[in-house]
């Protein structure tokens, strides 16, 4: 007897499921444009390291202070941008000293390139395979507080090689995020647009730095 409302509760559920998602997809395109926008601005105007930090502090505040209490309504989406600009203004630095290597400017498409076809890579074989993805959470998490205090060694007693290992490590461990993110918002387990995509925004930009640090390392005289 029941058959029919579980039916009809399904179809609403994979309709929201499916707002959700292309909501994500739509202003993760608008944030990244921006960030874009943002970073190429940096560089023209010659940012320092000094006001790249700045923005990251910034950023790293509206991250934790100021989304989760504007996330639910229309501020969130200004937030959102207003974080990923600052995100992408503070990467200012360090692309103007790639891009003034000798194959930097090849080294930035690539990092671009590759960063564009993990997310396809990561996110289309959750969206085909409807694979559940929720037992990668722990590993996850436990992966990132290792990587934390890797890179916090890495500053004091690190070398070249420990350096693009760890970068290597991020490549890795952000490209199992955009399989477990996606699969959450598959699974109706992440319903707010705003966080999904601020969630897969970071993992794109950890992604793209450390791609960055890799190809300028292989392609080092």
């Amino acid at each position: 007897m029941n058959q029919p409302s579980t039916i009809k509760y399904s179809a609403v559920s994979a309709l929201e499921t499916n707002k959700v998602l292309r909501n994500t997809y739509a202003l993760l395109s608008m944030t990244l444009f921006t960030s874009a926008l943002a970073a190429l601005f940096a560089m023209a105007i010659g940012i320092g390291p000094m006001a790249s930090l700045g923005m990251m502090i910034g950023a790293i505040v509206i991250v934790w202070f100021v989304l989760p209490r504007s996330i639910n309504s229309s501020m969130g989406i200004v937030w959102t941008f207003v974080f990923t600009s600052l995100m992408g203004a503070s990467l200012g630095p360090t692309l103007t000293y790639y891009v003034s290597l000798d194959q930097g400017p090849m080294i930035v498409m690539q990092a671009l390139g590759m960063t564009g076809l993990i997310f396809f890579a990561m996110s289309g074989y959750v969206l085909t395979t409807k694979k559940n993805m929720s037992f990668m959470g722990g590993f996850l998490g436990a992966g990132l507080i290792v990587l934390l205090i890797c890179m916090v060694l890495n500053i004091f007693f690190g070398t070249p090689a420990t350096s693009l290992a760890i970068s290597a490590a991020v490549v890795m461990l952000f490209s199992g995020f955009i399989l477990y993110d996606t699969s959450r918002i598959l699974r109706g387990e992440e319903t707010n647009y705003i966080a999904a995509t601020v969630s897969m925004y970071l993992n794109l930009f950890n992604i793209f730095v450390h791609l960055l640090h890799i190809l300028g390392v292989m392609n080092d005289d």
